[in-house]
C-alpha cells in the first residue's frame, strides 16, 4: 500500500473530478440536454451545473485551490447567471486560510464533510453465502438499479425513471461497469465502477433497506476491487460519509482514509 503523499492525494482528488466530468458529459449528451447540464473549467477547478438536478453534488466546484482564488468572482457569476447555488468541495491539500476566508466573506459556511479512501488492487474472490450472488448488471436492468438507488437512499419512487435514464447513458460507455447483488435471485444491492488510465473509482453503492446487514455492500466492494485488479489498475479510490457503514466497510476491505473534504455551502 502506497504511503499517502501530497502527490497521491492530488491524484485521488483528480480521479473524483474525472469520473464526475465523464458522468455529467454523458448526461449532457442526452438529446436536448433535458437536465440542463453545464461543465466549465476555471484554472484547475471544474464547475458543474445541472438545473434539472438541483442537488449539491450536481452543482459543485471541485479542485478549487489557492491558485483559483482570483477566479472566484467569475465562478460565482457563472452560477448566479445559471440560477444555481454552488457547493465548493475543499480538500485538505487546498484548504489554505486565505481560501477559506475568501469563501466565508462570500457567505459560504461548512455544510458537512465527506471522506475519500484509497487502496491498491487485489485479486481475491470473496466466498458468498449460497443465496447471494454478485454479477454485472445488464442494460435492460437499469430500472432495477434505479429502484435500489432511490430506496437505498430514502428517496421517493418518483425518482426511479429519471435515475434509470441518467445512469442508463453510462451503461456501455467506456470505463463504466455496473454490478448488482442478488439475494435469492432478487436485486437487492448495486455498485458502480469507473476505470480511467489505471485508476478505478468506486463511484456508487446502495442496498435496499430490507436486505441490509447481510454483507452485500462489502461484497460489492470486494468484487469491484477484484475487477480493478483484472483491469491492471494501479490505484482504487472511493468516497463515503465519514464514519458511516460504508466508511467502515471500505476499511474492512483494506481501503485507507486519504482525507475528509469540507463541503462549503452558502447560508
Amino acid at each position: 500500500m502506497a504511503i499517502l503523499s501530497k502527490q497521491l492525494a492530488e491524484q485521488i482528488e483528480q480521479s473524483e473530478i474525472e469520473f464526475m466530468t465523464d458522468r455529467m458529459a454523458a448526461i449532457r449528451e442526452r438529446q436536448g440536454n433535458p437536465e440542463r447540464v453545464e461543465v466549465r473549467s476555471f484554472g484547475s477547478a471544474k464547475a458543474f451545473i445541472s438545473k434539472g438536478m438541483p442537488w449539491p453534488q450536481f452543482n459543485a466546484v471541485k479542485g478549487f485551490g489557492p491558485d483559483e482564488l482570483p477566479l472566484l468572482p467569475d465562478i460565482l457569476a457563472y452560477y448566479e447567471e445559471a440560477g444555481c447555488r454552488p457547493q465548493f468541495e475543499i480538500t485538505p491539500i487546498h484548504a489554505a486560510p486565505e481560501l477559506l476566508r475568501a469563501l466565508s466573506e462570500q457567505g459560504f459556511v461548512p455544510g458537512g464533510f465527506h471522506a475519500s479512501f484509497y487502496t491498491v488492487p487485489e485479486q481475491s474472490v470473496m466466498p458468498l453465502p449460497s443465496n447471494i450472488r454478485i454479477r454485472r448488471l445488464e442494460r435492460d436492468e437499469m430500472t432495477d438499479y434505479a429502484r435500489i438507488h432511490c430506496l437505498g437512499f430514502g428517496m421517493d419512487e418518483s425518482g426511479i425513471a429519471p435515475i434509470a435514464i441518467n445512469n442508463g447513458v453510462l451503461h456501455g460507455r467506456p470505463g463504466w461497469q455496473f454490478y448488482v447483488g442478488l439475494v435469492d435471485g432478487e436485486p437487492a444491492a448495486a455498485g458502480v465502477l469507473y476505470i480511467r488510465q489505471g485508476t478505478a473509482s468506486l463511484t456508487f453503492a446502495a442496498t435496499l433497506p430490507k436486505y441490509r446487514s447481510r454483507g452485500l455492500h462489502y461484497a460489492l466492494l470486494r468484487r469491484r476491487i477484484h475487477e480493478s485488479a483484472l483491469s491492471d489498475c494501479r490505484l482504487i479510490v472511493s468516497q463515503a460519509a465519514y464514519l458511516s457503514p460504508s466508511h467502515r466497510n471500505m476499511e474492512r476491505a483494506g481501503m485507507k482514509l486519504a482525507y475528509t473534504r469540507i463541503n462549503m455551502i452558502r447560508k
